[in-house]
């Protein structure tokens, strides 16, 4: 692991890079306008044909001859897992059951040729995602028996026969790292035929995401397919073909997998997460080798990063956007360190569309961007100018999150419900969702243009956003105005609802403007009924008030980084905007 630095989770939730941090353009540019992009941009028309050269020179017959039997089968190294496995995971495991977001699944009942978990929960087991937490609970020894019986299953149901999940793109990818990084725990047997079976599946798999990776969607499953490429060539002997065959398509997928500022296009912080321990356990593999990472993975890494952190509340934990739920603070930190990035949070990701606003120990995050194109997501949410804010450790307004991850406490109806704009901090018109989610899953018509003007001012922060979603069904214009107090101890804010250019329409519109609570507070409401106490238990207290419409207490929930949803609160806000628009005032105060 020369020149890297240990893997350690910082002291602190997010800590002071120091003067040696990664230098990022965190300066706020007012008026910035974003709009909705095509996965697969930045890519000219000779960078595409390059591509396809270049995978074609690989792919010739003559190639895939010549490496057939010209190597023997064995592994070069076993590079470093930088990340910690799950200790409940893996105690659970050697206790005789898979445990994944409230499912369990005994190993005595696993038959991987008809497994009828949750999709997430294949995943799970297809990708040997579980071998980092069998790992985390005790040595080899007591290890590798169970992780060995698994993969005979595993090679006995699928290492002759190709199909989806279990040799799916992203899948395959990461069975290539896990294998690698924990190959003590599944290769220490004598059984020579065995070790062969996995080795031969090893090559097997990379033969496979040479044919399927460029034809995967794009994102971050499309990244990894790619990264278990390159991973394979430097495992394996005779590997340098493929690593250049590799490396051309890593760096162009991972052209069109971010945007400049580094967020990911499915605009998902955990999509953000796996990208980045994607990222890093190939580095790893590099170390390995002792060959250096190749320049563009460290680029995107020290862009990525800062992104991540930009998501982060002051606490370390994740906000809930785009499906994520809220991912714990040490998960981050340890993804983080393996990344080997100093770096503070990006304060504004213009392309991203996530801006991020801090005062004192109070942390505001909002969504200034589109929802992701649909062929980039399952589980893209209806979140356009939606806000969360935390106070030190508590989160004071938050968004549901969750839609992606199913589980035993979320099917998917509810997952279809926390995608819609009603499970945001946000305003909705007549009960509908500024993005439209089709009967099919995917996003449809809605927002297209976001405007943006975000100002440093004496007064405090100022973020001013609109969004075009209500336009063309209703008539209206959505613009949000959010002022953080330079001490964070107030947060105003007006909701505004404007004609839209040439629209005919006329008639009334019913609103409602929701502010979903976190988890540790429990709201009353005051006598004129135009404000609400936030109290929160051995913590601060808040205030709420609106200047217009009727206020009243709902139930609402949310859900963390383990797919796991909470009861909670929301404050709704109901009224009627008339053709000519309306203006809707409010502000959360710290009162002690």
């Amino acid at each position: 692991m020369e020149g890297r630095p240990p893997i350690s989770a910082p002291s602190s939730p997010i800590p002071d890079p120091g003067d040696d941090a990664a230098p990022i353009d965190d300066s706020i540019e007012p008026g910035k306008r974003l709009i909705r992009l095509p996965a697969d941009k930045g890519l000219s028309l000779g960078d595409r044909l390059a591509n396809q050269i270049t995978r074609l020179t690989w792919r010739t017959p003559l190639h895939a001859f010549r490496l057939k039997g010209r190597f023997p089968l064995k592994l070069l190294g076993v590079p470093a897992d930088p990340v910690p496995g799950d200790m409940r995971a893996g105690t659970a495991i050697r206790a005789g059951h898979f445990l994944h977001r409230g499912l369990k699944l005994p190993l005595g009942k696993l038959d991987f040729a008809a497994l009828t978990v949750a999709p997430a929960f294949a995943d799970y087991l297809h990708s040997f995602a579980w071998l980092r937490d069998l790992a985390a609970t005790g040595t080899r020894a007591d290890g590798a028996p169970i992780a060995e019986a698994v993969v005979r299953q595993w090679l006995a149901a699928h290492g002759e026969m190709v199909g989806e999940p279990a040799w799916k793109a992203d899948n395959t990818g990461w069975r290539i790292l896990f294998w690698a990084a924990h190959a003590p725990l599944i290769l220490s047997s004598s059984d020579l035929i065995y070790r062969s079976a996995v080795l031969n599946h090893l090559a097997r798999a990379a033969r496979h995401l040479d044919r399927v990776a460029d034809k995967t969607r794009p994102g971050t499953g499309q990244l990894v397919a790619w990264i278990g490429i390159v991973a394979a060539s430097l495992l394996m002997p005779g590997g340098e073909p493929r690593q250049i065959f590799g490396e051309a398509g890593l760096r162009k997928v991972i052209e069109t997998s971010f945007y400049a500022d580094g967020g990911n296009i499915a605009r998902s912080p955990q999509a953000q997460l796996d990208a980045v321990m994607a990222l890093a356990m190939l580095a790893r593999v590099y170390d390995m080798r002792r060959i250096e990472v190749p320049p563009f993975v460290q680029e995107v890494l020290a862009r990525a990063v800062p992104a991540l952190l930009g998501l982060a509340h002051s606490d370390g934990g994740m906000g809930n956007w785009q499906g994520s739920g809220a991912t714990s603070a040490l998960h981050i930190q340890y993804v983080v360190a393996a990344s080997g990035v100093r770096t503070r949070p990006l304060k504004q990701a213009r392309d991203w569309g996530y801006q991020r606003v801090v005062a004192n120990k109070v942390v505001l995050l909002a969504d200034a961007a589109p929802p992701p194109i649909a062929r980039v997501t399952e589980a893209g949410c209806a979140s356009t100018l939606a806000f969360e804010l935390s106070d030190g450790d508590e989160r004071i307004v938050v968004n549901c999150g969750g839609a992606a991850l199913t589980g035993a406490t979320i099917p998917a109806d509810l997952a279809r419900g926390l995608r819609t704009t009603a499970a945001h901090s946000t305003l909705t018109i007549a009960d509908s969702n500024s993005t439209a989610i089709l009967p099919s899953g995917a996003l449809g018509r809605g927002v297209t243009e976001v405007e943006l003007d975000r100002r440093e001012t004496p007064q405090g922060s100022r973020v001013e956003m609109s969004h075009d979603g209500y336009a063309r069904r209703h008539g209206f214009i959505h613009r949000r105005l959010l002022i953080l107090a330079p001490n964070g101890r107030e947060l105003r804010g007006e909701d505004m609802l404007l004609p839209a250019p040439r629209s005919r329409r006329k008639g009334d519109k019913r609103f409602t403007l929701r502010f979903h609570l976190g988890r540790n507070l429990s709201a009353s409401l005051t006598a004129d009924r135009l404000g609400a106490l936030l109290r929160i238990a051995g913590g601060p207290l808040w205030q709420f008030r609106t200047s217009e419409g009727a206020l009243d207490i709902e139930e609402s929930l949310w859900v963390d980084g383990d797919g796991r949803p909470h009861p909670t609160e929301q404050l709704v806000v109901t009224g009627t905007a008339p053709a000519g628009g309306a203006s809707i005032g409010w502000i959360f105060k710290h009162i002690g």
